[in-house]
């Protein structure tokens, strides 16, 4: 297929290839929503960069799928970049170092295998140039990725971050991408001067600092975001940033709420359950790990199961069930993504809804099959399917039986559908129990607030409500 770039596309392939900056430091930034042709821009910047032997061994660093998958694909997809031979280094280890030995012009690898990689190669490490897929998987400097790939970043002369979601839970996240990209020039050389600088501590406890909060402006004409815009300022000659909406013209995105009652006597068990679990809590200080045990606990009995301490699970109710049948009928036959929290979620709508004959997402061969037609009901974990997968060509109706607090999981993974290329509105349902701590997770979501301040809040609710 011939290749022709959009503005847009061109902006950012020339981004890569011949931005000053980005030549001086070696690093570029394409922060672009999803949907802008992340991977065709960089593509196109790779093969030029080849053709002029700038480069001559680039690597490129994907969750799993994407690198298995998603690259290799679309390199084989446009007429200037087929003829790229692509290994691709996962598998076994015996598969990995065959992969890593045999002879290509493009080499993908999934970011949990990069701590090997560099234990394996050492400092022979000689890929020139490392393209990071969704960089945010390498927003925490305590990382075993991160500190891996950050041993061999002297030996590497160009890096290229692609993101649409750089700091999804705060501007923290930004300062280890941002040193992988230029060693540390404009955000510190170390996340102590970035946090010094822009930030100050939050919840604490002795020498623990928990969280830190963006520091805010004395200056109230200038407002609050000075420091954040500070941060961007200083990123944005290395950094470049588009939304979808300034560039494509997508048909029209439709969410609504399927909002369902419980019924009085499953209301008085939840009642219940919800008093007991907030009073596991009642003692202890209020952190992100006590957070997320109390409302995962609640978004299981939500959903209609909840866990026992035997790793068994025991159903409770199938309103949520019951509603996502009324979505199948009315799809009508067509294709339909659901996304899911828990595994019992999938067993629990395998066995219930198994004349709509659902279908886990499993490997690579899975997404070929949903975007033909094949799969008419896809189950899918937000983490398995939620960064730079094309499943727009398979279909345009979407569900959540169960809502992530993680925006950049949500977001990513409704823009499997609503992406370029899609050619009729993608229609998202969201299931909701009224009353229950899914009406939490929604109003965090359409707030934009990041997973753990939402978890936190809503654990605060729940103590104050029982205290």
């Amino acid at each position: 297929m011939q290749y022709v770039p959009n503005k847009y596309q061109k902006i950012a392939t020339k981004h890569i290839i011949k931005n000053k900056a980005v030549q001086l430091c070696g690093g570029a930034g394409l922060l672009l929503d999803m949907g802008l042709g992340k991977t065709v821009s960089t593509a196109t910047a790779i093969v030029e960069m080849l053709d002029r032997m700038e480069i001559s061994k680039p690597l490129i660093i994907a969750p799993k799928r994407v690198a298995e998958h998603t690259w290799p694909k679309e390199l084989a997809k446009w007429d200037h970049t087929k003829h790229l031979k692509v290994s691709v280094i996962i598998g076994t280890e015996k598969q990995r170092i065959k992969a890593l030995r045999a002879k290509a012009d493009v080499y993908t690898i999934n970011r949990e295998n990069i701590p090997w990689l560099v234990a394996y190669v050492g400092m022979k490490f000689d890929f020139d140039m490392v393209v990071i897929d969704e960089s945010s998987s390498f927003k925490n400097a305590n990382s075993k990725r991160f500190k891996a790939l950050k041993k061999v970043r002297p030996l590497i002369h160009r890096l290229v971050l692609l993101t649409g979601t750089p700091s999804p839970n705060g501007l923290l996240d930004l300062w280890p991408q941002l040193y992988l990209a230029d060693k540390g020039e404009r955000l510190g050389k170390t996340i102590g001067e970035y946090r010094k600088e822009y930030f100050n501590p939050g919840q604490s406890k002795g020498h623990v600092v928990y969280e830190y909060n963006l520091k805010s402006s004395s200056n109230e004409l200038i407002g609050k975001d000075i420091y954040s815009e500070a941060i961007y300022d200083r990123i944005s000659d290395i950094c470049v940033s588009m939304k979808a909406k300034d560039w494509l013209d997508l048909p029209p995105v439709i969410e609504r709420i399927i909002e369902i009652d419980m019924p009085s006597k499953i209301r008085k068990v939840y009642d219940e359950f919800e008093r007991d679990a907030v009073m596991e809590f009642m003692s202890e200080e209020i952190t992100a790990v006590n957070a997320a045990a109390l409302t995962g606990k609640l978004l299981q009995f939500a959903n209609g199961a909840v866990y026992t301490e035997a790793k068994n699970f025991v159903e409770i109710h199938d309103l949520k069930i019951k509603a996502l049948e009324e979505i199948l009928e009315e799809a009508n036959g067509n294709p339909l993504l659901v996304f899911y929290n828990f595994k019992h979620d999938v067993e629990r709508i395998k066995t219930k809804l198994k004349a709509f004959k659902p279908h886990l997402l499993g490997n690579s061969s899975d997404i070929d099959r949903w975007n033909a037609g094949e799969i008419p009901f896809l189950l899918a974990h937000p983490q398995s399917a939620g960064h730079g997968l094309n499943m727009q060509d398979g279909g345009n109706l979407l569900a959540w039986f169960g809502l992530p607090w993680s925006l950049e999981s949500y977001l990513q993974a409704n823009a499997r559908l609503a992406r370029q290329g899609q050619k009729k509105s993608v229609i998202i349902s969201k299931i909701k129990i009224k009353g229950t701590i899914d009406e939490d997770v929604i109003k965090a979501l359409e707030k934009k607030e990041t997973g753990q301040e939402a978890l936190m809040q809503a654990l605060k609710a729940k103590i104050n409500k029982y205290s």
